[in-house]
């Protein structure tokens, strides 16, 4: 009868020791939860804030960038173009900054963007090279729509000046599309309206 309660009191004994381990893990996990809470918890909430308040400045300082040169009388698709690529430049910053509030090392991503950056103008090249000629021609306004200019290799009326090429109507009303690069790296010849080209 002994040897039976004194097994009792030790199975008695080892679920308690067990019950006691296992609240002692439990117990162990809160804290590491709590602390891990305290330490991450505000930093993941200023990451969400910079976020959103950043998107909304973002998007706040494209609106009065695409505001100012529509007052300039600059081309509407320059502002609109414009007003985009500074809105993802910013998004882009943003970005960046709540990456290093919540203690991720941005560097490496600064430069993977920088690599992949470099590796789209490479791929773009001529579309890079044609809307900077588009940019030009937009901002000097060596002729406009309407004008009868040779240009790139075509002669005609101008019925469309875009971002990245220039339109032309022949006289036997054929449509020409001339890249924007073409135009500006050549000689164009402006006719005056009243004049018709001989």
């Amino acid at each position: 009868m002994a040897d039976v309660n004194q097994a009792a009191v030790a199975v008695v004994n080892a679920t308690a020791g067990a019950a006691s381990a296992a609240v002692s893990r439990g117990q162990q996990i809160w804290d590491t939860i709590l602390g891990y809470l305290a330490l991450y918890g505000m930093k993941v909430v200023a990451a969400i804030l910079i976020v959103i308040i950043g998107k909304w400045c973002a998007r706040m300082l494209a609106q009065l960038l695409e505001n100012m040169m529509v007052k300039s009388k600059i081309n509407p698709t320059l502002s609109s173009f414009t007003k985009n690529i500074a809105y993802f430049g910013l998004l882009i910053f943003v970005i960046v900054a709540a990456l290093e509030k919540l203690g991720i090392q941005t560097t490496s991503f600064i430069a993977i963007i920088g690599a992949a950056g470099l590796a789209v103008g490479l791929a773009l090249q001529g579309s890079l090279a044609n809307f900077a000629a588009g940019v030009m021609m937009i901002i000097f306004e060596p002729f406009a729509v309407g004008d009868i200019v040779e240009a790139g290799g075509a002669s005609g009326t101008v019925t469309e000046i875009q971002i990245f090429s220039t339109i032309i109507t022949t006289v036997d009303n054929k449509k020409v599309i001339v890249p924007n690069s073409r135009v500006t790296g050549d000689k164009i010849t402006v006719y005056p309206r009243q004049q018709k080209k001989a």
